[in-house]
């Protein structure tokens, strides 16, 4: 059986001040499947998360939606005032209506059913984007796009994290479209992988990826077992045609926990 299909978009770019933040994006989300955007920062993975969400409208190409598409959404930042005694037992009834079982089954989901009268100023940077899934779930999306999920997450809780992501794919039944630096989790993690920097440098299975010349040129060395190490090269800049030109010396610099800003 076909999978079904949720969203596409086809030749999509947004442009700014007569500057291509990203062009020509192709991309097509079928349920069932996760989905990863990686590159560098300011790459352009956040603006096309967002074209695919109706949050930016694209200045070229279009993006097509599955009719009566339920979106969940885990933004890159949230920023909470530590001074508002704001629970989790609010902050998730703040935008879904839920019985006090619905909200205990939701919680339980993704294991923070116990922090529900937790304020969540408190909360570690694990548990926070525990409840973060579990607000972007309470709907029973079709699509769950989460933008860098695992932000503030100690190392052991990543795999973890992942781990749980892949879950509610299988539980939920719904594609993910990931935002990740996490190259050497991801890698292991997903379906398939599209590697961008203002536009699309390669994508496909993440061991053809892995493989590709442009994914090594933009990201780093790549090891024999097919997981990146994320040394990325910033001394690097794209000609029209999508070329990389060298701008510096060929010393890597590593990213560790970086931003997007695209």
């Amino acid at each position: 059986m076909d999978k079904e299909w949720l969203l596409s978009l086809t030749k999509a770019g947004i442009e700014r001040n007569g500057h291509w933040l990203v062009h020509d994006i192709d991309l097509d989300i079928y349920r069932g499947e996760i989905v990863t955007l990686i590159g560098p920062n300011g790459s352009g993975k956040s603006t096309t998360a967002k074209m695919a969400l109706g949050i930016l409208k694209p200045s070229a190409g279009t993006v097509s939606r599955k009719a009566g598409l339920r979106i969940g959404y885990v933004p890159q930042r949230l920023v909470i005032d530590p001074s508002l005694p704001l629970t989790v037992r609010r902050f998730m009834t703040l935008t879904a209506r839920l019985d006090a079982n619905g909200l205990k089954s939701v919680l339980s989901e993704t294991g923070v059913d116990d922090l529900i009268n937790a304020n969540v100023a408190d909360l570690s940077g694990g548990e926070l984007q525990r409840v973060l899934l579990a607000r972007s779930i309470a709907r029973k999306p079709d699509l769950l796009v989460l933008d860098e999920p695992l932000q503030g997450v100690d190392y052991n809780g990543e795999t973890e994290l992942y781990g749980l992501i892949a879950s509610l794919r299988t539980k939920l039944d719904c594609g993910i479209l990931l935002i990740s630096h996490d190259l050497h989790i991801v890698m292991a993690a997903t379906d398939r992988v599209i590697c961008l920097n203002g536009h699309i440098c390669c994508s496909g299975a993440p061991t053809e990826v892995a493989q590709s010349e442009a994914y090594g040129r933009l990201i780093g060395a790549i090891p024999e077992n097919g997981l990146a190490l994320y040394e990325h090269h910033h001394n690097h800049r794209h000609n029209i045609h999508g070329a990389v030109i060298s701008t510096s010396d060929n010393k890597p610099t590593r990213n560790i926990g970086a931003n997007d800003n695209g």
